[in-house]
């Protein structure tokens, strides 16, 4: 491995910003700024475009409608070509937007023959490949130095199309050879999301998944900071369109905020927080809209850990709930279960277990969005062994905060606040930070509004 040493000495800082953070000139203008505000912020990763992500993903789902599908291109066109109009120098990078934007377009049409999980991800990654080369040249415009690098020549990732995998050996040793000596007398601009596998195809690491790859990056470089800017100003008790009683969060610890992350709050990707854990490397979390108002930092420990933090909601919920009387007092039942799932590469999040049956709910782990399914051959296969019911339309709850089990009296003040509400199931013990329920969709937010002013006002 290269033990290349880092030309910039003192701090260094990653800043990630996402889609809301770069939607137009006007949205750029401000992120660069922030960027040129800080001389130690070195690496700048960012997202599409908003909107751009969702409008490229329709395309490699395939649309054989040609007059639709030009509609489309025209809609990402327009997006861009407002941002290009208000360059003070636009002949720089507009030939190599028109390049991107043509690859768009052939892709488009190849996926409306035949899409696939490759050619989505190849498509996908268009969209940061695009606003790089915007946020850049703005960057240059406002005075900076600044360099466009292309990211999967570091990204190192297995071949999973839609959900790949990273490598952080491999990743830090391509950041010591590429990434490193850049660094001296510029800031470079890369895209998050998007990684490349060893054949060089390109990857993407799931939905959200630009927050994990600043963090992967900020791992490789030994970097001091990890700035996540996004258009709220940090974490809050819960996410504030719910209700308007959501108070912003000042600092929380790693292991709440990865709790809050991994069950739904949307502020930040659930592996985001493993690289920083691993290096033990701050992370700020604040918004490119109104960035005096300061933000959250998540760190390995905090001044204040309170019973009840904060709660958070994630929607697309899919429970399995499998029934057999042969698992009465019999092993190797769930092993089996385990065995059949792994084999179809499905990840499970919440389980519980009684006598006879097992109730598992599924990961939401890839690019596409929506509830999760079982393939048909895993349902096939369980159903020899067990029966096999399939429930959608299902939300999930998450009550953050520390050393829940331990305190009495702390589960009668949450669940005689939810007496009015079915809840379908409930985990609880597993984890000091956490309680999890699933609840009908319909219900969700109306279940967080009450359980926030019950805990948390």
């Amino acid at each position: 491995m290269s033990t290349t040493p880092a030309p910039a000495t003192g701090p260094l800082i990653v800043a990630k910003f996402g889609g809301t953070s770069v939607a137009d000139y006007a949205a750029m203008c401000r992120s660069a700024n922030i960027v040129i505000a800080n001389p130690n912020t070195k690496i700048v990763l960012i997202s599409a475009c908003s909107g751009v992500t969702n409008l490229l993903i329709e395309l490699a789902n395939g649309i054989s409608d040609s007059i639709l599908r030009q509609q489309l291109l025209q809609q990402l066109a327009d997006i861009h070509q407002q941002i290009i109009n208000q360059l003070q120098q636009p002949q720089t990078v507009s030939s190599a937007i028109d390049t991107l934007l043509d690859d768009i377009a052939s892709a488009a049409a190849q996926a409306a023959i035949k899409p696939s999980s490759q050619l989505t991800d190849q498509l996908v990654s268009h969209g940061e490949l695009l606003s790089t080369h915007l946020f850049n040249q703005i960057l240059i415009e406002l005075g900076a130095t600044a360099v466009r690098f292309d990211i999967r020549n570091v990204m190192r990732t297995d071949a999973q199309f839609g959900k790949a995998v990273p490598q952080p050996e491999r990743i830090r040793q391509l950041a010591q050879q590429h990434l490193l000596p850049l660094l001296a007398n510029q800031i470079v601009i890369s895209q998050g999301f998007i990684g490349c596998d060893d054949q060089g195809n390109t990857t993407t690491l799931g939905r959200g998944g630009s927050d994990y790859s600043a963090a992967l990056i900020a791992e490789a470089v030994d970097a001091t900071t990890l700035e996540i800017w996004t258009d709220v100003p940090g974490m809050y008790t819960t996410d504030p369109r719910i209700t308007a009683a959501a108070k912003p969060i000042k600092e929380i610890s790693f292991s709440e905020a990865s709790e809050m992350a991994n069950f739904g709050a949307k502020i930040l990707h659930p592996s985001t927080l493993v690289p920083a854990i691993r290096q033990q490397i701050p992370v700020f979390v604040g918004s490119s809209k109104a960035p005096q108002q300061g933000g959250t930092w998540i760190r390995k420990t905090v001044e204040q850990a309170p019973l009840f933090r904060a709660l958070a909601l994630r929607g697309n919920q899919t429970m399995v709930t499998l029934t057999s009387l042969n698992m009465f007092h019999a092993y190797g039942f769930l092993a089996e279960v385990f065995r059949i799932l792994a084999e179809h590469k499905i990840s499970v999040d919440l389980i519980t277990t009684s006598e006879v049956s097992v109730s598992l709910t599924l990961d939401q782990t890839d690019t596409g969005g929506g509830a999760p399914t079982l393939p048909l051959a895993a349902v096939e296969q369980l159903n020899q062994l067990c029966r096999v019911e399939i429930e959608q339309g299902l939300s999930l709850v998450a009550l953050i905060g520390n050393r829940m089990s331990d305190s009495k009296g702390s589960a009668k003040h949450i669940f005689g606040a939810l007496d009015a509400y079915n809840l379908r199931l409930i985990c609880y013990g597993a984890s000091p930070h956490n309680l999890c329920f699933l609840v009908n969709e319909t219900d969700a937010k109306s279940v967080v509004s009450t359980l926030h002013q019950q805990l948390l006002e």
